[in-house]
């Protein structure tokens, strides 16, 4: 508040403007974490709150506009269970139609997003490797590794399908791809939704001894750490006891 005292000293309060505030609190927030900066917006708007609430009735708080709190707000973290293997291999083994199949294995065993299923094509698969154009890191291309026994089902269903090496594999929408999944994950008793499928892929990875970096670089293609530790599921006291006896026995 003295910084504010210092800037705006010589002002009424209603001739502050959101632009104005928002110079401020970008000049007196600069190199700070964010938690840092969500506290001194947070003060700024309680002060302007106080003169809106005990002084001035028809004042405006500032802090109040979109723009700023969109850029200084708390943020809400998402939490999210993450599908065990049984669950996730169940789902798989009873979802008949070999489409809708590929679909699942291709986010559950390759970690894809389920916009990146959608756009493949004949000629973005190798042998077990596929190769992702346009990916939304920027890159030119990238390229995603699968078990064999899902490359091999995938090539024997666009034999089978005679899909041309220029067209999508799965020629349907989001709206649908995502009904597929949904009603997939009905059939155990729980709500799916395409990103939880690539989640697991990531958390099931970790906890199998598949190294940090490999999760992140390879399975995830993410382009930093601390990306991909936010897919990763909490760790429940009952597993971090399991992990404990088998490092120490």
């Amino acid at each position: 508040m003295g910084k504010f005292c210092e800037v705006f000293g010589d002002h009424q309060l209603g001739e502050l403007t959101v632009d104005g505030i928002m110079n401020f609190l970008n000049q007196l927030t600069d190199g700070c974490k964010p938690q840092t900066k969500r506290i001194r917006y947070a003060h700024l708007s309680a002060f302007f709150n106080f003169v809106k609430n005990n002084l001035d009735p028809g004042f405006s708080n500032p802090c109040d506009s979109p723009m700023l709190s969109k850029l200084f707000r708390v943020k809400v973290k998402t939490h999210w269970d993450i599908i065990e293997k049984d669950t996730v291999d169940e789902i798989i083994f009873r979802t008949t139609k070999l489409r809708n199949r590929l679909l699942l294995e291709l986010m559950a065993r390759g970690a894809m997003r389920i916009g990146e299923v959608l756009k493949l094509t004949p000629n973005d698969i190798g042998d077990r490797k596929l190769l992702l154009r346009e990916p939304k890191s920027g890159c030119e291309v990238e390229m995603i590794f699968i078990p064999q026994k899902v490359a091999d089902r995938l090539k024997e269903y666009i034999r089978a399908e005679k899909i041309a090496l220029n067209d999508r594999i799965f020629p349907i929408c989001y709206e649908a791809a995502r009904a597929v999944i949904e009603k997939a994950g009905n059939m155990v008793g729980i709500y799916l939704r395409p990103h939880d499928l690539r989640r697991h892929a990531a958390t099931f990875a970790s906890r199998s001894g598949v190294p940090i970096e490999i999760v992140s670089k390879i399975i995830l293609r993410h382009s930093n750490l601390s990306t991909t530790q936010i897919y990763l599921g909490n760790i429940s006291d009952i597993e971090a006891l399991k992990w404990i006896d088998t490092l120490y026995g």
